[in-house]
């Protein structure tokens, strides 16, 4: 089973294009903590940071040493099951366990695809009574149409493509690489 993983993911890698290297990934993180630290570096706020798991995991951690103003971490995690073109049904598997009643929140995703899970985060962030919502992503798709939530700080905007790389997969693979990736499309249908 082992080789079976191994083999289907250097398959997957093995025609992809590397479209972002490690110098503009790293090059856009840095852009975004500047942008963070130029927003929040005063005394008037202490805001509430929340990772999305699993996918922002790598664009979190390399965004947190990078902050210079206090705050609070913690994460959420959500999932969508059912038809994502119809809306499906977001689950919360973990909630915010800080309090974010009259908070700035800060919510780092790594990817703002059709939007409709950030769309879902934000206002249930709102519903609970956070002050203002930022939403972080350190990847913008361009799929050519309206999303129902807009990113605030934005890394990256990538190609309507299938990209993995620093934090985004395919299959469960590559969620390590430093670059960005776009996958072949029939080698995504050949798996």
């Amino acid at each position: 089973m082992q080789d079976f993983h191994h083999n289907r993911a250097r398959a997957l890698l093995k025609n992809a294009e590397e479209i972002f290297d490690r110098e503009a990934v790293q090059s856009a993180v840095s852009a975004m903590a500047d942008t963070l630290n130029a927003r929040f570096g005063g005394d008037e706020e202490f805001p509430l940071v929340l990772g999305v798991m699993g996918g922002a995991v790598v664009f979190t951690g390399n965004l947190l040493p990078q902050l210079t103003f206090p705050l609070e971490f913690d994460y959420i995690h959500v999932t969508r099951y059912g038809d994502e073109d119809r809306g499906g049904e977001v689950v919360w598997k973990v909630i915010p366990r800080q309090n974010v009643a009259g908070r700035t929140i800060i919510v780092l995703d790594d990817i703002l695809d059709e939007g409709e899970t950030l769309a879902h985060v934000k206002q249930r962030l709102l519903d609970m009574g956070a002050k203002e919502v930022v939403i972080a992503v350190f990847a913008d798709k361009d799929i050519g149409k309206r999303k129902p939530v807009k990113a605030d700080i934005v890394g990256l905007t990538i190609p309507n493509r299938f990209v993995v790389g620093f934090g985004m997969d395919v299959y469960g693979y590559w969620r390590n690489l430093p670059g960005l990736w776009a996958i072949n499309p029939e080698d995504l249908s050949a798996s």
